[in-house]
């Protein structure tokens, strides 16, 4: 059987290490990680792929065996920060994007491209979500950008945004933790569950598992923009604190954190694709307990 060479970018991270887990389970796979270890650990690789450590903006000088796809999510991923990290965001998120899109049009390989939900979302200043962090302004453009190398080059692609994944894996400290590991941390520490005020911004919160699946459908049968991986039940900050339960903290309001973001799942759907409640997951992390 001939084997199908897969590339993931932020293959050491908490979604794209979940992603060749599963990949591999199908031995008909070769996966291949690039990853620069911003966010990503060496803690996070699985047995039988091959990892390179390096940047996206090197791409064609660093990977030598030629893909048949690539699962690109090794981009800068954090919104509140992204004003502090402006410079880190043009190189991962620009340039390197820049470089993946060339090497995928001069090889002619199909690209996953990792989108971003914050240009659905919604803002009290009813401003573009595009433009309220700098974050969601560069992964916009991306997007706009793998749409047109679609268009200009007929680019073999299609596009997924993510919504607040969490499971296992996912950063629990520093400022790059994820809304889930940190309560996650704060709860099996007997410590009070901060909130960033007002509390009431929702989110879809989706299982890591779910999103690993979500994305591997896309891989072989997606075409095109709009595949939304994200849950239905959407649950306000205050509400996943309350399930966890225990003590609260609130913390001054952060600049770009958007109420909520607008999720469309028929092309998910299409695919028979759907994600499970966070209650669950979050019942039985208490039982653990």
């Amino acid at each position: 059987m001939m084997k199908k060479h897969i590339l993931v970018t932020g293959g050491a991270g908490f979604i794209g290490s979940h992603l060749i887990e599963k990949l591999l389970s199908d031995s008909s796979n070769q996966v291949t990680s690039l990853d620069n270890y911003f966010t990503g650990s060496e803690e996070n690789h699985i047995k039988g792929a091959e990892y390179i450590k390096g940047e996206t903006k090197d791409i064609d000088s660093l990977i030598k065996q030629k893909p048949d796809i690539i699962y690109h999510l090794g981009e800068y991923s954090r919104v509140l920060t992204s004003f502090d990290d402006i410079d880190l965001l043009w190189r991962l998120n620009i340039m390197g994007t820049f470089k993946v899109l060339e090497f995928c049009r001069k090889n002619k390989i199909r690209l996953i491209y990792a989108g971003s939900s914050t240009k659905f979302g919604e803002f009290d200043n009813d401003g573009d979500p595009k433009d309220q962090t700098p974050y969601a302004h560069f992964k916009s453009s991306n997007t706009e950008l793998v749409n047109n190398y679609g268009s200009w080059f007929g680019l073999n692609y299609a596009i997924t945004y993510f919504y607040n994944v969490y499971g296992g894996r996912e950063i629990i400290s520093g400022k790059y933790a994820t809304v889930i590991g940190i309560f996650t941390k704060q709860f099996k520490n007997n410590e009070p569950l901060t909130i960033f005020s007002p509390g009431t911004q929702k989110r879809s919160f989706t299982h890591v598992d779910d999103t690993v699946k979500g994305l591997i459908l896309v891989g072989d049968k997606g075409q095109g923009d709009g595949y939304c991986i994200g849950a239905k039940e959407s649950y306000s900050i205050i509400e996943i604190a309350k399930m966890f339960g225990g003590k609260i903290k609130f913390l001054p309001a952060k600049r770009g954190d958007r109420k909520y973001s607008k999720i469309n799942l028929e092309k998910m759907a299409d695919l028979g694709w759907q994600a499970m409640d966070i209650k669950n997951y979050i019942e039985s992390l208490k039982h653990e307990s």
